[in-house]
């Protein structure tokens, strides 16, 4: 019989040295400055990731994209607005099925989306100075293992949990 996992201790009081507030200083620290980089090529982080991504895998849905770079499907509709506006990407109908659209980058957008790279690693290589290169090897390993943890937090339901109302009886 395999036992429930142990709760990690948090001290409430120690919030700033959290995982999840440091995950989330080093996300808005790099995603500002990724931003600055990518005003070179007039679009910001959150268009970098959607076209990085197209060049990754071409042809999918905005929903399936949604779902994998973890966007609100109306946040990232506004998004592939402006990169269609641009003539980055187009929606294209899906042969198979007609009502369904596609997405795929322009041939300027292909030309873009591999301009990218050097940009996000000039703010990695600043971003990462003093880091090893194992220190780098098992960052990026533990942040492996946190994403492989993807479908237990989709299964999970965190909204209900804790929040009960308190009954005035």
């Amino acid at each position: 019989m395999q036992q429930a996992p142990k709760s990690l201790e948090f001290d409430v009081t120690q919030v700033e040295n959290s995982v999840g507030y440091l995950l989330a200083r080093s996300r808005t620290m790099l995603s500002r400055s990724v931003d600055q980089a990518l005003s070179r090529a007039g679009i910001t982080h959150a268009q970098g990731s959607i076209m990085i991504s197209l060049s990754m895998n071409a042809n999918v849905t905005a929903a399936t994209m949604a779902r994998e770079l973890f966007i609100d499907p109306a946040a990232l509709k506004r998004s592939l607005d402006k990169l269609e506006e641009k003539g980055l990407v187009r929606r294209v109908a899906d042969p198979a099925d007609r009502r369904t659209l596609k997405l795929e980058l322009t041939e300027t957008g292909h030309e873009v989306a591999v301009s990218l790279p050097p940009l996000y690693r000039e703010v990695l290589d600043v971003a990462l100075d003093g880091f090893t290169q194992e220190e780098l090897g098992f960052l990026k390993c533990l942040l492996r293992k946190l994403l492989a943890n993807r479908p237990l937090l989709d299964a999970r339901d965190f909204s209900c949990q804790g929040n009960e109302k308190p009954s005035n009886e």
